[in-house]
């Protein structure tokens, strides 16, 4: 019994719940799919199997979050695309200071729902709307749609993180205002279908992920602001 009451327990482990954003989504496709099956079956399956995937792209499985004052987790699950200096975006309002950006990029199959990097109060929420360029490209952290957010920490360091639509995401769903407290890990928002979310460290951070990494939203580190530690080097194997 206590067998299968594992093997149950493991199926059910590999099933993400569907983030609320999504339900109507799915409700949607399942009509659609109810409807084209009486229709014309063949065209019953193609929407079928379209409405499982959008009940897998707005999963929102739980994560492990690192707790300990000073670490910036992940934002988002996916590609590290670019880790460069760079002078943040005028709506962040971090002045003209070089700051190193991360960038990850979320393909269609990454988990969408995003998280907060560090504890802290949100300072700063602008909308900017813009255009729709892959969202890969340098150009996309300044010119697509985008909505930008500032969290100070108790240290009073401050965090950028830029949710950026891509070339499919029309759609950038925040889940806190400006004055709201966060904690680290907590969910802040969701990008539909595809983009990218770049994270601002403070001038003197230093990342400790490279170009080509998989991160993993609420769990992954991506730098340490306790530490000394030098930016780590890394090669694809």
């Amino acid at each position: 019994m206590s067998e299968n009451r594992s093997l149950l327990s493991t199926i059910a482990d590999s099933f993400a719940p569907i983030h609320r954003d999504g339900h109507k989504f799915v409700a949607i496709g399942l009509g659609v799919t109810l409807l084209f099956f009486l229709l014309w079956p063949p065209l019953g399956w193609v929407s079928a199997a379209i409405t499982v995937w959008v009940a897998y792209f707005f999963r929102d499985p739980d994560r492990v979050t690192p707790l300990r004052e000073g670490l910036v987790i992940a934002p988002a699950d996916g590609r590290i695309c670019a880790i460069e200096r760079v002078r943040p975006p005028q709506e962040l309002g971090l002045g003209d200071e070089l700051r190193p950006r991360i960038s990850i990029f979320l393909s269609i199959f990454d988990v969408h729902v995003n998280r907060s990097p560090v504890a802290g109060r949100i300072t700063r929420s602008v909308y900017t709307p813009g255009a729709f360029f892959n969202a890969e490209l340098d150009k996309a952290s300044e010119e697509n749609e985008r909505r930008a957010l500032v969290i100070m920490m108790p240290s009073g360091a401050e965090i950028g993180v830029v949710q950026i639509a891509g070339l499919v995401a029309r759609r950038i769903v925040t889940f806190v205002s400006e004055g709201d407290t966060v904690g680290v890990g907590q969910r802040i928002g969701l990008i539909r279908f595809g983009s990218r979310v770049d994270v601002y460290l403070p001038p003197e951070g230093r990342p400790l992920v490279a170009v080509g990494q998989r991160a993993v939203a609420g769990e992954t580190v991506l730098a340490d602001l306790k530490s000394d530690e030098p930016e780590r080097e890394a090669r694809r194997h």
